[in-house]
C-alpha cells in the first residue's frame, strides 16, 4: 500500500476514461462550478449513507423512496463496478479517505467476477471499478485483475458474427445489444498495456458490425439484434427495455454516443467519429429531445410531455457531449458543450439532484431501468450517479 501522501498524490491526477479534450476555449459557467464543487461535497455525504446501509457482500441497486427500501445485488449484477467507481471518482475530488477505504473494501468483494465468463458487461463491472482506482494508485495486481477481465469478456466474441455476445438466450440464438458498445473500452486498455492485439480486433470488430447491422437510416439505434450464431445473418431486430421495436430507447442512444465517441479516442478512425456524430445529430435535432436536455426514458413514448425522464440517459449524454466535443469542428463543439452543460446545471438542480440524507443516499432521482419489465421506475440508480460524477469531473477539468 502507498503512502496517504502517495495515493494524494495520484488522485490528484484526472483519470484519462474521465478526461475531456479542450480543443476549443468555452466560457466557463461559474455558477455551474460552483455547483459542481457543492455537488461533491454532498455526494460524500449521501455516499456514507448509502455505504452505512450496505451489507457487506453486497452491491446498491436502488431504493425506493416511497417505502424507504433498498434493493442489493451480488457482485454478479452488471452494475457491480459502478459503486466503487463512484467513490473513488468522488475521492478523487474531495480526497476523503473514507471513500476510498470503502471502495477498497468493496473492490475485495468484486475481485472474483474477473473470472466471469458469463456476462458481457465485464467493462461495467471491472473497469469502472477496478480500472479507476488504478488510475489512483496502479498496481500489478490491479493491473491483472483487468486484463484477466478482458480474457474472460473476450471468451464471448464470435469470429462468425463479429460481435462478443450479450446475453446467453436459447441455444438458437446470439443476442447483441447497443450497451455492449461500451465494454469495449476494457479491451482497448488491455491491448495497450499488454501488446496483445488480439483484444483490440475483437472491440473494432464488434464496432464495425455495430454500425453495419444496429442503426436505422435516421441513425437512432435498435436495442436488441438476434444474429444467428453460425452465418451471423441477422435474425430479428427488437427491444427489450424500450417502448417498441422500432422506437428509439433513451438510455439505448447514450450508450450508443458514448460507446462510439470512446471507440473514436481509442483508435482514431475517422468512421467512429462520424457515427457518434450521426448519433449526436439524431438525439438533438428530434422533435421528442426534451427542453431541458434530460430525455425521456424513450424518445418515442406515448405519453410525451408526460412520459417519465431518464437522469441516468442524461447523465450519459453530458459525459459522452463533453468528450466528443472535442473532437469535432467548433459549431458541433458549441453545440454539444451547451448540451452537456444544460444537462448538468439541470441535474444539479433539486428536481433531479436529491436533499442531504434523503433517497438513500443516491446522488441522483428520477432514472428509469426497465420500463417493460416494470422494475427500477422512476428511481436511483448506480449508473446514474456513476455517469454524474463522471461529467461534473469533464466539465471541471476543461477549466484547469
Amino acid at each position: 500500500m502507498k503512502s496517504a501522501a502517495c495515493l494524494l498524490f495520484f488522485a490528484g491526477l484526472f483519470f484519462i476514461h474521465a478526461s475531456a479534450q479542450n480543443k476549443y476555449q468555452f466560457k466557463a459557467n461559474k455558477d455551474l462550478l460552483t455547483s459542481i464543487d457543492k455537488n461533491f461535497t454532498d455526494a460524500v455525504a449521501q455516499y456514507k449513507v448509502l455505504a452505512k446501509n450496505l451489507p457487506a457482500d453486497k452491491f446498491p441497486k436502488t431504493y425506493f423512496p416511497a417505502t424507504g427500501k433498498y434493493e442489493w445485488s451480488n457482485s454478479g449484477w452488471w452494475c457491480s463496478g459502478f459503486y466503487p467507481g463512484t467513490l473513488l471518482y468522488l475521492y478523487q475530488q474531495t480526497k476523503d479517505t473514507a471513500l476510498y477505504n470503502e471502495a477498497m473494501r468493496i473492490l475485495e468483494v468484486l475481485k472474483k467476477e474477473q473470472f466471469n465468463t458469463s456476462t458481457h458487461d465485464l467493462g461495467f463491472m471491472m473497469y469502472c471499478s477496478f480500472g479507476n482506482v488504478n488510475a489512483i494508485n496502479p498496481s500489478p495486481a490491479y493491473k491483472e485483475i483487468l486484463l484477466n477481465s478482458a480474457r474472460s469478456l473476450s471468451s464471448r466474441f464470435s469470429p462468425a458474427v463479429g460481435c462478443i455476445k450479450s446475453w446467453d438466450g436459447k441455444p438458437n440464438e446470439y443476442l447483441v445489444i447497443i450497451d455492449n458498445m461500451m465494454n469495449l473500452k476494457l479491451l482497448f486498455w488491455a491491448t495497450q498495456v499488454s501488446g496483445d492485439s488480439s483484444f483490440y480486433k475483437i472491440a473494432v470488430t464488434h464496432a464495425n458490425t455495430t454500425i453495419n447491422n444496429h442503426f436505422r437510416t435516421d441513425n437512432s439505434s435498435y436495442h436488441v439484434l438476434n444474429y444467428n450464431a453460425t452465418t451471423g445473418a441477422v435474425l430479428q431486430k427488437k427491444t427489450a427495455q424500450g417502448y417498441a421495436d422500432e422506437s428509439a430507447w433513451g438510455r439505448g442512444q447514450a450508450w450508443g454516443l458514448y460507446g462510439y465517441t470512446e471507440t473514436y479516442r481509442e483508435t482514431k478512425d475517422e468512421k467512429y467519429l462520424a457515427q457518434a456524430n450521426k448519433i449526436a445529430a439524431f438525439i438533438l435535432k428530434h422533435p421528442n429531445f426534451a427542453k431541458d436536455k434530460i430525455t425521456y426514458w424513450d424518445f418515442n413514448a406515448p405519453d410525451i410531455p408526460g412520459a417519465l425522464r431518464d437522469a441516468s440517459a442524461a447523465a450519459i449524454m453530458a459525459s459522452a457531449f463533453l468528450e466528443l466535443s472535442g473532437y469535432v469542428n467548433k459549431k458541433l463543439a458549441k453545440q454539444y458543450f451547451t448540451t452537456a452543460e444544460t444537462i448538468l446545471k439541470n441535474l444539479s438542480a433539486d428536481k433531479y439532484k436529491a436533499a442531504a440524507g434523503n433517497n438513500g443516499g443516491f446522488i441522483l432521482q428520477h432514472s428509469v431501468g426497465h420500463m417493460p419489465n416494470k422494475t427500477e421506475i422512476d428511481v436511483p440508480l448506480t449508473y446514474a450517479d456513476y455517469y454524474f460524477a463522471e461529467a461534473m469531473i469533464r466539465y471541471k477539468n476543461m477549466f484547469q
